[in-house]
């Protein structure tokens, strides 16, 4: 199917890398620059992908719109390997709440090379959503 919508009629959101160092903080960024004028925050990857659907926030459920993630590199960097794996760990730690085993498989596997980095799972998530263009700055 051709698209012929143009970048005009998408709204661009912009997250900025340099606000930010850590999981945390990107949820921080992220509620700050999607859900102005609400009082809900981002607090889980879960949270993330939520909000990505629209319908409350800065724009509606299936609007075309452009995330520009400036700083991106700094952001690969800030949640890359170290940030995931304490990520995990402290998932580990925290027990019942989490499946211990899942965390487990996925510590092992970043640590052997082949998992994701959050970096790389909140690309994932974006990207699922086919009404979003990522522009990594």
């Amino acid at each position: 199917m051709l698209n012929t919508s143009n970048n005009n009629t998408r709204k661009m959101i912009v997250i900025h890398g340099g606000h930010f160092l850590s999981l945390d903080g990107f949820y921080e960024e992220a509620s700050n620059v999607l859900m102005k004028g609400t009082d809900w925050k981002i607090g889980t990857l879960d949270g993330f992908d939520d909000i990505l659907y629209g319908g409350f926030g800065v724009f509606e459920n299936k609007e075309e719109i452009e995330i520009v993630w400036k700083e991106s590199q700094k952001s690969r960097d800030d949640l890359g390997l170290k940030a995931t794996q304490e990520f995990y760990e402290n998932k580990i730690r925290q027990g019942k709440l989490f499946n211990i085993q899942l965390m487990q498989q996925k510590l092992d596997e970043l640590r052997a090379g082949k998992g994701q980095t959050l970096f790389e799972i909140l690309i994932e998530i974006i990207s699922s959503h086919k009404n979003i263009t990522l522009i990594l700055d």
